[in-house]
């Protein structure tokens, strides 16, 4: 009989998911892959069965029994923010699965990241496809800013960044909103992602066959603009920085005091693509916090260098009061920190 305990996290995602399966004394003993997990997009019964196979993908890889549960599964998971999504994704792993693990707990993506980089709390920052921001203090109270999706929100995400590029096009060729920049690189820069000749043509992509992940693509060719010095590249993203850095304004009065008191400040988990361009965002998302913060001094920008299912574990380990033991320096980065 093994003298190891094992808990598992999964870090599910809208577009893929992984797992992790973590032997009591920390080491990482397996990892499995899956696709899409938010139940919102697929329907919970299969969101369920994605997440199984992934658990005994897992089980399989360390040459454990398939039959035998782990101690405890942690879930974090993208469209799992309310509390009842979660209840029913708990019962339904134990009631339909329960061979996976003894115990389960679920929370949102956004709590995954903050747990993979740090066991204190802190802000975790998404700006991907959308965008997303989250306060954990270490009381356990979460508070959130943002998170709306992309016809209420998604502010400064790779989405927002691209659909203002294009919006600024529409609204300067309508004389409408004059833009004070040439807009020549990217009205050329539509033109050729969307494969177009005229505004026209570019409706469908909105209106008809509405794809918001495949719209948030064009921002890298706009970074590319801006790393170019195109200035209505650089003004998106300088106007992305300036937004993002407002979810943390948003934010401020919340924050337990313990969080602003560590070496480093405030520490702020930055996930999702658009962080490659910290460059870009820099000077928006500094000025902002220098100009609105009262009881922010300093911050500390946080790269994850793993998946945040090694939170996912930690949280589902510590919804049954054990702490896996954790490297926390390993998996993250340091981005940026300073001093306002």
């Amino acid at each position: 009989m093994s003298e190891y305990e094992y808990y598992g996290g999964v870090e599910g995602g809208a577009t893929k998911s992984k797992m992790v399966l973590i032997r009591s004394d920390g080491k990482i003993v397996a990892w499995s892959e899956g696709p899409c997990t938010n139940q919102w997009l697929i329907g919970q019964e299969e969101c369920l069965k994605r997440v199984n196979d992934m658990t005994q993908e897992a089980k399989k890889s360390a040459g454990l029994d398939s039959d035998k549960p782990i101690r405890s599964l942690g879930l974090c998971m993208s469209g799992a923010d309310q509390k009842e999504a979660q209840q029913q994704l708990i019962d339904g792993m134990k009631s339909i699965y329960p061979n996976a693990s003894q115990d389960v707990s679920v929370s949102s993506d956004t709590t995954g990241a903050i747990a993979t980089a740090t066991a204190l709390g802190g802000i975790v920052l998404i700006s991907g496809t959308g965008s997303n921001c989250q306060l954990n203090n270490p009381d356990g109270s979460m508070y959130r800013c943002g998170g709306w999706g992309h016809l209420l929100g998604d502010e400064g995400s790779a989405y927002w960044i691209a659909q203002r590029a294009i919006k600024t096009i529409f609204d300067h060729e309508d004389n409408l909103c004059v833009c004070p920049f040439d807009c020549t690189f990217v009205w050329n820069t539509i033109k050729t992602y969307f494969k177009i000749q005229d505004r026209n043509q570019i409706l469908g992509n909105f209106y008809t066959n509405f794809d918001k992940s495949f719209i948030a693509g064009m921002c890298k060719e706009l970074a590319r603009g801006a790393s170019e010095k195109d200035k209505l590249c650089l003004q998106l993203f300088c106007d992305a920085g300036d937004i993002l850095a407002r979810h943390i304004v948003g934010l401020e009065s919340k924050i337990d005091q313990s969080l602003l008191d560590g070496e480093n400040g405030l520490n702020i988990v930055c996930v999702g693509s658009v962080w490659k361009s910290w460059d870009l965002l820099q000077q928006g998302f500094t000025n902002v916090l220098k100009t609105n913060c009262d009881r922010i001094q300093k911050f500390c920008l946080l790269d994850l260098n793993q998946s945040a299912a090694l939170g996912a574990a930690c949280l589902g380990a510590r919804d049954i009061k054990f702490t896996l033991p954790m490297d926390y320096s390993a998996n993250a980065t340091i981005l940026h920190k300073a001093v306002l």
